[in-house]
């Protein structure tokens, strides 16, 4: 059988030219395989830090940097005093945990101290931490610093101070009239009188709570508006920060309610007596609950739409796209004036319970009358 050349040179110059095809199909597909990585890598890298930021930011801090820039090491703000209870009084800057040999590990007056995500540990001169099932168990000593979240509310403290101060003085020196910046408040203090006050607790006992009821709400409203600002501030949604403004509305109803608010909770009137002492422990429990109910409802909703609007600020960061950035800062955009919305709502929220809470203590029964 005779075979052709041509068919056989045909078969070679295809093989030839196709090699380089088969040569570079692998590293086509190692290079490929390298890019998805390296890319994966990166959005976990940018995930990890948005993660981390949004901690940073919710945990309160011992210096004030709300701009801080990693890879140069520069930052606007100021550091603010540490003032620590260790066999006496130690003060000093938080600027000394970054200017040591070791990050984050200050000395002072013989003693070495860590701060570890924002806790004071007592260290020694490496900073060494023992940990046991992850949390550290090294000894911390009473922590009374100027911590950020101290900062915004000697901040809105001072502010509410000279705003309504001269608000004040604006009513004596027009006749009653407001002038300034007390014009826009004013409809607030006449809706929290006439609305919240006088309805809830009664014409005859709503004006001993009044500067309470006003200084809570205008203090929830004023750190609620902070926390939407760059400054990073986070007060109401420190739980520490809600259960003293409760504790303050329980000591209140506790020690200015009247002998009919205890008679009703102690020795019901109008059920039968075995029902009293049923009742009795269930009501002195409720009185325990109000407070704490008003403590979980501000954490929790200033908390939650802190984690939210930054979690969609940083999905601009993972997109990396104009589609999804464009809609991620839409949806940041919209979500902002909610919130705007929600800080009033929280401030009324608390302030219309504590109400309640003062006119059930003040309420006066009439039980032959009832019966």
């Amino acid at each position: 059988m005779v075979i052709s050349n041509k068919p056989l040179q045909f078969i070679l110059v295809a093989l030839v030219a196709c090699l380089p095809l088969i040569s570079l199909a692998n590293p086509v597909e190692k290079a490929e395989k390298e890019h998805t990585e390296v890319a994966h890598e990166e959005s976990t890298d940018i995930k990890a830090e948005i993660k981390e930021f949004i901690n940073h930011h919710l945990l309160d801090s011992h210096s004030f940097y709300f701009n801080a820039n990693k890879e140069t090491g520069e930052h606007y703000g100021f550091s603010l005093p540490i003032i620590l209870w260790d066999n006496g009084l130690q003060i000093f800057s938080s600027a000394e945990f970054h200017h040591g040999p070791v990050t984050d590990v200050a000395e002072h007056n013989g003693n070495f101290y860590k701060l570890h995500h924002e806790k004071i540990y007592k260290t020694d001169a490496k900073g060494t931490l023992t940990e046991e099932h992850g949390h550290p168990t090294n000894a911390q000593p009473l922590d009374l610093s100027i911590t950020k979240s101290v900062v915004g509310i000697l901040f809105v403290a001072l502010l509410m101070f000279f705003l309504f101060r001269g608000l004040a003085k604006s009513y004596a020196k027009n006749g009653g009239i407001a002038s300034g910046a007390g014009r826009f408040f004013e409809p607030l203090v006449l809706y929290v009188r006439d609305e919240i006050a006088i309805p809830n607790i009664g014409e005859k006992n709503y004006k001993k709570y009044m500067s309470y009821l006003l200084t809570i709400f205008f203090f929830i409203f004023f750190l609620n508006l902070l926390g939407l600002t760059p400054l990073g501030f986070n007060v109401t949604g420190n739980i520490a920060i809600t259960f003293s403004l409760a504790i303050l509305t329980y000591l209140i109803t506790t020690f200015s309610a009247n002998k009919d608010y205890w008679a009703h909770i102690f020795w019901m009137p109008g059920v039968p007596t075995p029902m009293k002492f049923i009742l009795a422990p269930i009501e002195l429990l409720g009185t325990v609950i109000k407070p704490f109910s008003l403590m979980i409802r501000l954490y929790a909703n200033i908390l939650a739409g802190h984690v939210v609007l930054m979690s969609i600020i940083g999905l601009m960061f993972i997109f990396k796209s104009w589609i999804g950035s464009s809609l991620s800062f839409g949806l940041a955009f919209a979500l902002s004036i909610l919130e705007i919305l929600v800080a009033f709502l929280q401030a009324y929220i608390f302030t219309m319970l504590s109400a309640l809470y003062f006119g059930a203590g003040n309420e006066e029964h009439h039980h032959e009358e009832a019966h």
